[in-house]
């Protein structure tokens, strides 16, 4: 994802879940695949805690692209919490808030 208009889109009709380190919103109906886009504000830390929050977020979604549908966009924003939190952790939050995301997605939908 690089237009603003499609975070804007999914950020805004997608559901949206969170947890101590991220949030994420997901939004059905994109088409030609799963889109994907990161949000790492300066408020997580410097340049270096920035890029190795976004580099292990990215790992965490790549591992999981099997699991989304082809019509499913994702934005996933850190929160300053992500930046001390361990790889593993980081996982976990992003797992529960896809979980719950998707449930409340579902539930709009039908």
């Amino acid at each position: 994802m690089r237009r603003s208009a499609d975070f804007t889109r999914t950020v805004r009709d997608g559901a949206r879940a969170g947890r101590r380190s991220l949030v994420v919103h997901v939004a059905r109906g994109a088409g030609a695949g799963p889109v994907v886009g990161f949000v790492v504000p300066k408020s997580v830390g410097g340049a270096v805690a920035r890029n190795r929050v976004k580099r292990r977020l990215r790992a965490l979604v790549r591992a999981r692209l099997d699991s989304f549908a082809t019509d499913e966009s994702l934005v996933v924003r850190a929160l300053p919490a992500a930046a001390g939190t361990s790889f593993e952790v980081l996982g976990a939050d992003l797992e529960g808030a896809l979980h719950t995301a998707r449930r409340r997605a579902d539930s709009s939908h039908g």
